[in-house]
């Protein structure tokens, strides 16, 4: 598992694929393991560095989807996975996640690590598919500490990206049906939890 994880690494320099920075993956493995999560959606595979890390962190009982709409991305993750022997507990979805049609499932965590303009469609729809107690993650806020600093962009592309990134934050910070706590690691994550269950930020 280690030498996949590394070789996983160096894929992603080589391809210049990005990965949830080292700390972020820490963090939400530990709050995986803390709170006994054990159903996770993952918007965003990527080429499965996360999902696998977080099914390491869950246990046997553990399962995750992950939606990934990159054929690329899609194929190189489900590659990743087989070499885990990991089948029977991440399930792969080819599909972008905003046309995704879901009915009779809970996830205790939803972890968002997928198109940055897209943040509030993202959460927005699946808030109606987390468990009472469960908790929605998000990666990326600080967008490479862009992120608040828009005044010092030339391009604007990036510029429009960081003002939805910051549209999303004052979102977090306004919604009336979930509390979020804001956490300056790897590129900036939040932790957005129903209002009656702050302890589980705290």
């Amino acid at each position: 598992m280690k030498e996949l994880i590394m070789e996983m690494e160096r894929y992603s320099v080589e391809e210049n694929i990005p990965l949830i920075e080292k700390d972020a993956i820490t963090f939400l493995m530990k709050y995986v393991n803390k709170h006994g999560i054990k159903n996770i959606l993952e918007i965003g595979s990527g080429i499965g560095y996360s999902a696998i890390l977080l099914a390491t962190a869950m246990g046997e009982d553990g399962h995750i989807s992950t939606i990934e709409k990159d054929e690329t991305r899609y194929m190189e993750c489900l590659k990743n996975v087989k070499k885990c022997e990991l089948e029977k507990r991440i399930n792969v979805v080819f599909q972008d996640a905003l046309e995704l049609n879901l009915t009779g499932v809970e996830y205790d965590l939803i972890f968002i690590d997928a198109s940055k303009g897209k943040f509030i469609d993202y959460f927005e729809k699946f808030k109606h598919f987390l468990s009472e107690s469960g908790v929605i993650i998000t990666d990326n806020l600080k967008f490479h500490g862009m992120a608040g600093n828009k005044n010092k962009l030339d391009k604007k592309n990036i510029e429009s990206l960081v003002e939805k990134i910051e549209s999303y934050i004052n979102f977090l910070k306004d919604n009336e049906d979930f509390t979020t706590k804001f956490y300056d690691i790897g590129d900036g994550l939040s932790v957005s939890v129903k209002k009656g269950n702050e302890e589980l930020i705290k």
